[in-house]
């Protein structure tokens, strides 16, 4: 039978009390400290078995609480069974509690495990790898895939848990990846071609809010392989074109020399063969310059250029289209920093935007264009310069502004093959761009013109501390 903790210590409170008034009543009145011993022992003697008594109630709710902690289902048992129940009516009220405690520990590590499962069962399912390591580097998970993917890499034939990265995979790209996530907090995206031999994989290492990271290996083989004969098949069949366009163009030329000798209608028909033509000749080069660039096999030499020079430069070769066109070109402001480009490819960059402004910058009302070119220095969010062509032509609809640095692209397509336009003019700026740290993009409003705007960084060192971009 559970008692009340209140009655309980009543008692024997009243029973010590009794016991002091009674060695009162026997000891006489001169020997005054042997009821103060009495009174001493009596009070220890309630404390310690008052203690000793609450001790046995609270131990089986510790044993039980200390259960919950390892296993809430054994903790939630121990509460209910009657053997692990306290001693006194006052702590069942907080048996109950721990109880249901237990029981909500327990469904949340249930539902907790459950999702762990189908997390697991779903990275499985990935064709992708994924590995995660905690802040120390040491592998906590992986699925399926990287077990397959690494199968003779440690002791046990497969990527063992709790063991270091470093011991596992060997490969620098993916550690360094790895690395930074860890130490930056950042994510980390990267290729690897000697993880595996013959295969390529793209690395993202991103970190995990509690500490470690994840990281997943993207097979990309395929996709290279498919680009790459894409890449081959351009180049070599515009090479293939580029002598018999020629040879078209010589000859139309040729015959086009004979005036006397031509009809009016044989006139207009070789004209239009050698436009034709020429926008062939145009399209294959073009094409031979993306193929080179996507594959890296056009090399570029940085160095530290004067800005002003650059346009100025650039302005200067377009001398010639202007003549044909009746455009007007004004260099505005320009700083004389210098930037950290190579030459070639940013006069390349500069001549592709002045002509598409010259081309399309023409309004009805007026069958000239104005273009200005301006350069200016920013620091946000790295230093750098600014180049910025502006036309005052029709302008670039907002649903055009996203797509028109795609290959092929024409916002006016009729229009585009009337100016003798490729396609892929911006395509080829945007690569040389991002090849060299800088940026680019587009700024337009209906009717009042466009403006192309792309950054290059500064230049801060020597020459010779510069490496050559490939």
């Amino acid at each position: 039978m559970k008692r009340r903790f209140l009655v309980t210590v009543f008692l024997r409170l009243t029973l010590a009390m009794a016991c002091v008034a009674l060695t009162r009543t026997l000891v006489p009145q001169k020997d005054w400290y042997i009821t103060v011993l009495a009174v001493i022992a009596w009070a220890a003697l309630a404390a310690l078995w008052t203690t000793w008594s609450v001790r046995q109630a609270i131990n089986p709710l510790e044993r039980a609480a200390a259960a919950i902690a390892d296993t809430p289902e054994v903790g939630a048992a121990r509460l209910q069974n009657e053997q692990y129940s306290p001693g006194y009516k006052d702590f069942e009220t907080l048996s109950k509690a721990l109880a249901s405690a237990a029981g909500h520990v327990e469904q949340s590590l249930a539902r907790s495990q459950e999702s762990r499962r189908e997390l697991e069962a779903l990275l499985d399912s990935m064709q992708d790898a994924v590995i995660a390591v905690d802040a120390a580097g040491r592998i906590q998970w992986t699925n399926q895939r990287m077990q397959k993917l690494i199968p003779g890499n440690s002791a046990s034939g497969t990527v063992r848990v709790g063991h270091a990265l470093v011991q596992t995979i060997r490969d620098p790209e993916v550690l360094t990846c790895v690395r930074i996530a860890l130490e930056s907090k950042t994510v980390c995206d990267r290729k690897t071609t000697s993880l595996l031999s013959g295969r390529t994989f793209e690395v993202i290492a991103s970190p995990m809010p509690g500490g470690g990271a994840v990281a997943v290996l993207h097979d990309v083989t395929r996709i290279e392989q498919v680009e790459r004969t894409q890449r081959d098949f351009v180049a070599n069949v515009s090479h293939e074109l580029r002598t018999p366009l020629t040879s078209i163009s010589g000859y139309v030329e040729t015959l086009l020399d004979h005036e006397t000798a031509l009809s009016p209608t044989a006139r207009e028909f070789l004209t239009t063969i050698l436009k034709n033509a020429t926008r062939m000749n145009r399209l294959t080069e073009d094409l031979l310059v993306m193929a080179r660039i996507e594959s890296a096999e056009q090399e570029l030499h940085p160095s530290p250029i004067a800005t002003d020079v650059l346009v100025r430069d650039a302005v200067q070769a377009m001398k010639g289209l202007l003549q044909d066109t009746e455009a007007v070109i004004e260099i505005g402001d320009l700083t004389t920093r210098q930037v950290y480009a190579d030459q070639d490819a940013v006069m390349q960059v500069l001549g592709n935007l002045i002509e598409n402004a010259i081309k399309y910058g023409r309004t009805k009302a007026n069958s000239s264009a104005r273009v200005v070119v301006t350069a200016s220095e920013v620091s946000d969010p790295y230093e750098a310069v600014e180049f910025r062509v502006q036309d005052f032509g029709q302008g670039i609809a907002s649903e055009h502004l996203t797509r028109i640095f795609e290959r092929f692209y024409r916002v006016d397509k009729a229009r585009s093959r009337e100016s003798g336009g490729t396609g892929l003019g911006l395509a080829i700026a945007q690569h040389m761009v991002r090849t060299q740290g800088g940026t680019i993009r587009a700024e337009s409003e209906l009717n009042r013109g466009s403006t192309f705007i792309f950054t290059l960084p500064v230049a801060q060192y020597p020459t010779a501390q510069y490496p050559v971009i490939t």
